[in-house]
């Protein structure tokens, strides 16, 4: 959740496009859809046009109407009322409380490269090393002490824009070399096998790398000529991010195995980088490149550990919530929530101690990341048609170009998306070794029938117990 600039100053093409770029690139899920080898580009095509063209249209829309501080959660509340707004602001707060354990296992995993590589797969280590990084961050964003924007930016292109673009340039290189491809670029190997359960299986993870691009919306009224130059930036940020993603996870596939991917989904891109380094004799990079990767993903957790805390902190507010759901530390950060947060962090990264391995446990946790964020857009698509009929005189500076047409067909075919990846996101990958079937379903079942359903409860209690204050 982005931070409206409350200045007058307008900001740039340039500006807008990096904004774009650094909230949605994310190098967590290259060795994802790397196992969809030279099939990721159709995959990658088919999710921006059905899933990040529109909510980047949607939410700068929305953002030019009511841009007051809530973003996602204000507009639902208008929208339908107060208890969904919640509902929705709940979901993307705790999408992202799942996000935090595969991120930071990254984080894990290329530290360990440092130390030492066979601790990459090692669950105890995984275990503890995200939760003294998530609770230091944490401790560090409560008291106030967050970094820049401008910073935020540098660790964000230093430890992510530029590991995909050097693993890029490094495959280039490998393939000069003449060495041979570990995927089939034949034109007849471009379309997937619509049949094959596994090609939609990992789809939620390629929706939710899209995930990020309507960060941009909340400075479209710090942008001059916005109905011109927010489209313009827009589709020249999706561009850059389409091409980042699909050529990084290229180069990964490339030199990769996909029977070798399926077993390091955590460390793919990191085995990837040794490959190449070992090829051109640039071994003594590797540290160098792992850091760099460290810092930015700390650069990320600690731009977003508070963003959607504060969202829910105003429906909190709203509704009336038990009293620590609305506390606040002498710095403003909502303490009460951060620490609930901290306590379901702990308790889902336990699934590196519990399932059969690390790299099982990353994968769930990552389809569960993307089901809850993919429920979260439903309604905000939802609030996007809603809002255009109930306050039809508000002014848009950016408003979607032909009408409620336009609207309803961007939104009904998100919506249509976003439902069939979560449907088809609970059935279990064939190629991904997640111990006993069983035990992972219930996992990502019950996982994700408990968030999906706890607001609801929590909502219930509040209103016993105001009517027994």
């Amino acid at each position: 959740m982005a931070i409206i600039n409350p200045s007058n100053k307008k900001i740039s093409i340039f500006s807008l496009i990096m904004i774009t770029v650094i909230a949605t690139d994310s190098l967590r899920n290259i060795p994802i859809s790397a196992q969809y080898g030279y099939h990721l580009i159709f995959f990658y095509i088919i999710s921006a046009i059905t899933f990040m063209i529109p909510s980047a249209i949607a939410s700068a829309e929305l953002v030019s109407a009511w841009p007051e501080e809530g973003g996602v959660y204000l507009w639902v509340k208008k929208a339908f009322g107060e208890k969904v707004g919640f509902f929705t602001i709940w979901l993307q707060w705790v999408y992202n409380i799942c996000w935090y354990p595969t991120i930071l296992a990254l984080l894990a995993t290329t530290l360990a490269y440092i130390i030492n590589p066979s601790l990459a797969d090692n669950k105890l280590y995984t275990f503890v090393t995200i939760n003294i990084a998530y609770w230091l961050i944490t401790w560090i964003n409560a008291r106030g002490v967050s970094a820049s924007s401008k910073m935020s930016s540098i660790t964000a292109l230093l430890g992510t824009i530029f590991p995909m673009l050097f693993i890029c340039f490094l495959c280039l290189a490998w393939l000069y070399k003449g060495n041979i491809p570990e995927i089939n670029f034949s034109f007849n190997k471009l379309m997937p096998d619509m049949n094959a359960t596994n090609n939609w299986v990992l789809l939620s993870n390629i929706l939710y790398s899209l995930i990020g691009v309507e960060i941009s919306a909340y400075h479209v009224k710090n942008v001059s000529n916005p109905k011109k130059n927010y489209p313009i930036a827009l589709f020249s940020a999706s561009a850059i991010i389409l091409f980042s993603l699909i050529f990084s996870s290229l180069a990964v596939a490339i030199i990769i195995p996909e029977y070798s991917l399926k077993n390091s989904l955590n460390s793919g891109l990191l085995d990837a980088f040794a490959l190449f380094f070992g090829y051109f004799n640039l071994t003594w990079i590797m540290p160098i490149i792992s850091m760099l990767i460290i810092l930015g993903i700390i650069g990320s957790v600690g731009a977003w550990i508070v963003g959607p805390s504060k969202g829910l902190l105003l429906a909190a507010q709203d509704i009336a919530l038990p009293k620590v759901f609305q506390k606040q530390n002498k710095h403003n950060a909502p303490i009460g929530i951060l620490i609930i947060q901290g306590i379901i962090f702990s308790i889902l990264s336990f699934l590196y101690i519990a399932m059969p391995s690390v790299n099982s446990a990353f994968f769930i946790l990552s389809i569960l990341t993307a089901q809850l964020a993919l429920v979260s857009y439903i309604f905000l698509f939802a609030a996007f048609i809603k809002l255009r009929y109930k306050y039809p005189e508000t002014p848009r500076p950016f408003k979607a170009p032909g009408g409620n047409t336009t609207v309803w067909i961007l939104s009904l075919m998100a919506i249509i998306t976003c439902i069939s990846t979560i449907g088809l996101s609970f059935l279990p990958p064939e190629h991904i070794n997640l111990g006993d079937i069983y035990i992972y379903e219930s996992y990502l079942i019950i996982s994700f029938i408990l968030f999906v359903i706890s607001p609801f409860f929590i909502a219930f209690f509040t209103k016993k117990l105001a009517k027994t204050v």
